[in-house]
């Protein structure tokens, strides 16, 4: 599923136009990508948890002449799946808190 595809479903489900269910996966996502950028962790229960890491700078080697290589620390995003997402990918039902 592209973003366009995304569009169109959550269109389909909120009953809501094209044009107003981009505006919202847009801003969802601008949200989400300011939010992980400043450092925020952004936690969307039963989904997933975004954030960002940090990379320590370490030594690689060219693939083409097998020179050894710096490559430099960096901060990444990074996604983690939540319990019931995990859970319907694997096609089992999530657990429930006692």
């Amino acid at each position: 599923m592209n973003k366009s595809e995304l569009i169109e479903a959550t269109a389909k489900a909120a009953d809501i136009s094209k044009a107003a269910a981009e505006r919202a996966v847009s801003a969802m996502i601008d949200a989400v990508v300011k939010a992980v950028a400043k450092g925020d962790t952004v936690t969307l229960v039963g989904f997933g948890t975004f954030k960002s890491a940090k990379r320590a700078a370490r030594t690689g080697k060219n693939p083409k002449t097998g020179e050894p290589l710096k490559i430099a620390a960096t901060t990444v995003p990074k996604f983690t799946a939540g319990a019931a997402f995990k859970a319907a990918v694997a096609g089992k039902k999530a657990a429930k808190k006692k």
